[in-house]
């Protein structure tokens, strides 16, 4: 009666599979699957997600596989204090939210804001160095992916290490 290791993370496919699933075209010109997952459940697709990234990845024939967590943004109050929204519900904290759910399990460790001459703006965003080689291949899909749920232009980057 010994249940089999993968038993959860069937399950949690399963589940996974019957919710929201875009193609997003990326600048690398293939078809990208960014899965959206209810924000309660987050925490448990974390404990898996890299073995479901690889399953899923596998079973969209090669094509890069993002989870994101479905967030909402509530406009801002118009009215007095019985109005007051929480901070995880504005659009900075859910556009934050986005960039960290893209990454995961990669964390972030510096991000700067480049302003163009024309007025455009770019988020430079540097991830954890010591997963360069596990991410490095996915950051042209993280920036097309970030590029079509928030609309914002962003570069991923791992900071330059001087040796000394």
């Amino acid at each position: 009666s010994r249940v089999p290791p993968g038993t959860a993370a069937v399950a949690l496919l399963l589940l996974l599979l019957l919710l929201l699933c875009y193609r997003i075209r990326c600048v690398c010109n293939s078809s990208d699957a960014c899965r959206q997952v209810p924000f309660r459940l987050l925490k448990n697709f974390h404990k898996i997600q890299q073995r479901l990234v690889r399953e899923l990845e596998k079973k969209f024939s090669g094509k890069d596989v993002v989870l994101v967590a479905n967030r909402r943004i509530m406009p801002p109050p118009t009215g007095g204090k019985s109005n007051a929204r929480p901070r995880s519900r504005t659009l900075t904290a859910v556009h934050d939210a986005i960039l960290d759910d893209l990454v995961y399990p990669t964390e972030i460790v510096g991000k700067r804001i480049r302003y163009r001459l024309d007025g455009s703006k770019v988020l430079k965003v540097f991830l954890d160095p010591k997963d360069r080689n596990t991410t490095e291949y996915k950051l042209e899909t993280f920036a097309g992916v970030y590029k079509k749920l928030t609309g914002k232009d962003v570069v991923f980057e791992f900071p330059v290490q001087e040796t000394a």
